[in-house]
């Protein structure tokens, strides 16, 4: 085990990178991970108990839209794996995924995806996040790619704490910190549409993802033009 450790973290260092930041490693850990476990794509997520919740890193463009795709729709199998802390593994999404999210299975499937599997990065009651990790085809991971795919995720939780840890008393242009960015900027959008409509925070986060998802904007572009005045919400319509 300890030699298949090495193995990765061998090719995740050989694959070409553009600076040493955290960002740009997770960036490498999704391209090595896509290859070595005969994926179409994979995605990392930081969540946290305390509200932060945005795609930090992904393989390829394709994939870090349909990573996102669950914060638009509010559901999937990242936001599942972390709220179980347990891995959640679907082979066959045009099967299994229909009732389970009856948004975000048919999205992902029209988007290509046909198999999905997430794996929380946590560490005792610490939790940070998620890797997902997209197939094209149907179809398990296979016992080596499964134990890999954990190995991916100790590797990604093992550079998210180093990465708190090198911050928490030094100020670090990191774009790993753009996700709490992210949310922080989601919230202030948030909290401009509820006083918009006069509802909820909760029926404030529906209408800006049901735009998100009728105009195929990224949630967070919406909060973006919400939160510069861009973008102006009412009771009846955007």
């Amino acid at each position: 085990m300890a030699d298949r450790v090495t193995a990765i973290r061998n090719l995740i260092a050989a694959q070409p990178g553009r600076s040493h930041s955290t960002a740009d490693y997770l960036q490498r850990v999704c391209q090595t991970a896509a290859r070595t476990l005969s994926a179409s794509g994979t995605g990392i997520s930081m969540l946290t108990d305390n509200g932060v919740r945005g795609v930090c890193a992904a393989s390829d463009p394709h994939s870090e839209r349909i990573e996102e795709l669950q914060f638009v729709l509010g559901e999937g199998p990242c936001i599942d794996a972390f709220d179980s802390r347990r891995p959640v593994l679907i082979p066959d999404l045009a099967h299994d995924a229909a009732a389970r999210w009856p948004m975000y299975g048919p999205a992902a499937h029209d988007s290509g995806v046909r198999a999905v599997f997430a794996f929380p990065l946590q560490m005792g009651a610490a939790r940070l996040g998620v890797l997902d990790v997209f197939r094209d085809h149907p179809g398990a991971l296979s016992a080596d790619q499964l134990s890999d795919a954990m190995t991916f995720a100790d590797l990604t939780l093992e550079a998210l704490l180093d990465q708190h840890e090198a911050t928490s008393d030094v100020d670090t242009d990191d774009g790993v910190a753009d996700a709490v960015g992210y949310r922080a900027e989601l919230f202030q959008a948030q909290g401009m549409v509820m006083v918009q409509i006069g509802g909820t925070l909760s029926e404030a986060m529906a209408r800006m993802r049901a735009y998100a998802y009728a105009e195929g904007r990224g949630l967070g572009d919406v909060a973006r033009d919400v939160v510069a005045r861009r973008l102006q919400f009412d009771r009846d319509r955007p």
